[in-house]
């Protein structure tokens, strides 16, 4: 699995797209899919966060929470434009992230870019998840409609 700098490193146009999807609304805003304990799959809003090491997120205790320390495999979508349909995709496997450091500085960082809403940074009840990606796919269109989507799709290896 490669990391968010590791895809940086192989393809920065994929990233700086993604990071932009991401953040469209000021926020990092996606859906993440996780593996139920019965096979199916499991859709959720989620807040990501992006630094320039890696993609992140704080998950509530939940059962997406559940779902990833047991099963990390995951899929993560940006939330639809308002004036196209450009995508940006992600699949690999979530880990679990302990480091006190890591969950400070990117709680700070969390609580920064939600300031004007007072956002507090993440209790500790909310884990800590990196995102390792397999696969990345990016979705460039002229406008709603577009008959002729471009289609990104970067592999792992």
């Amino acid at each position: 699995m490669a990391t968010w700098e590791g895809l940086a490193r192989a393809r920065p146009d994929l990233v700086d797209a993604g990071r932009a999807l991401l953040y469209q609304f000021g926020v990092g805003l996606a859906f993440l899919a996780t593996v139920r304990r019965d096979g199916g799959p499991r859709t959720h809003p989620i807040c990501p966060v992006v630094t320039n090491q890696g993609i992140f997120a704080f998950i509530i205790p939940s059962p997406k929470q559940t779902d990833l320390r047991r099963d990390g495999r995951y899929a993560l979508h940006s939330f639809p434009c308002p004036d196209n349909e450009d995508a940006f995709y992600l699949t690999g496997t979530a880990r679990l992230t302990t480091e006190a450091g890591v969950r400070a500085r990117l709680g700070e960082q969390f609580a920064a870019e939600r300031a004007h809403l007072q956002v507090p940074v993440p209790p500790n009840i909310d884990l800590l998840f990196e995102f390792d990606i397999s696969r990345c796919l990016l979705t460039k269109t002229t406008g709603h409609g577009d008959p002729h989507p471009r289609h990104e799709v970067w592999r792992e290896g």
